[in-house]
């Protein structure tokens, strides 16, 4: 295992690329989106992104970014995810990443290696978060996700998008749990969720970012998120704290 640490200004981007080893990508504060062949994940701070070896991506920095880094070997990862996966960074997790990062990539003594060790022992234990954006595979079902993607304020009704691709309703609505995994609600609902993400981490106060994603009151986009994400925005966001010092408790 190596590491770096790099911080990047809101607005970056990390063209798609991709490595031979596996990646933690950890936000220890702001936020990223990272874009890969099978979708798209947004990782807040105090998140992190498992992707497997040889896994192209792509990384677009929505609030100011510090990013730290672990480079997993192949035979290190037994039992780790064989897909890209967003991961809740528990405080013990969050303390041996940073202590890990500290020690350079050179570091070889007992210290390093047990550290090493707990690491990747705790990234078996810690389950995956619904922060991800599946891709669809046919043209006609990725003219609609795409959209959605880039407008999910958008509500238009599943008729509506199926006169759009040039489906029936039922050929869409088999289209989505097929190719995605997901319903065109859930699909929608996914869609908002990861757009909220981002805005919140800029910013952006609840009311205006419900407003701007479609729905029709604060508590409604609130109920939302936290049937989703288990917590309201404000608790969720109020995890977070800045790289380098101990995370205060979770919601």
């Amino acid at each position: 295992m190596t590491s770096h640490a790099q911080d990047y200004p809101a607005g970056a981007c990390i063209p798609s690329h991709r490595h031979a080893r596996a990646q933690l990508l950890y936000a220890a504060a702001g936020t990223m989106t990272v874009t890969a062949e099978s979708g798209s994940w947004v990782i807040p701070a105090d998140r992190a992104l498992w992707i497997p070896p040889g896994v192209g991506h792509a990384i677009r920095v929505g609030a100011k970014l510090a990013m730290r880094t672990l480079y997993v070997a192949p035979g290190a990862a037994a039992g780790l995810p064989r897909q890209c996966r967003v991961l809740q960074v528990t405080p013990l997790l969050r303390e041996l990443v940073l202590a890990a990062t500290a020690l350079g990539a050179r570091e070889s003594g007992s210290r390093a290696r047990r550290i090493r060790a707990l690491i990747l022992d705790e990234l078996r234990q810690i389950p995956a978060m619904p922060l991800y954006l599946p891709t669809a595979r046919s043209v006609r079902l990725q003219k609609v996700t795409t959209a959605l993607a880039a407008d999910p304020a958008d509500r238009r009704t599943l008729g509506q998008w199926a006169r759009e691709a040039g489906m029936s309703p039922r050929n869409l609505a088999r289209a989505f749990l097929k190719e995605t995994g997901l319903g065109f609600r859930l699909y929608r609902r996914q869609a908002r969720l990861l757009a909220a993400l981002e805005r919140l981490a800029a910013g952006r106060p609840v009311t205006g970012v419900a407003l701007d994603l479609g729905y029709d009151s604060p508590s409604a986009f609130i109920a939302m998120f936290r049937r989703a994400l288990g917590a309201t925005p404000k608790r969720y966001f109020g995890t977070a704290a800045s790289p380098g010092r101990a995370s205060p408790g979770r919601a």
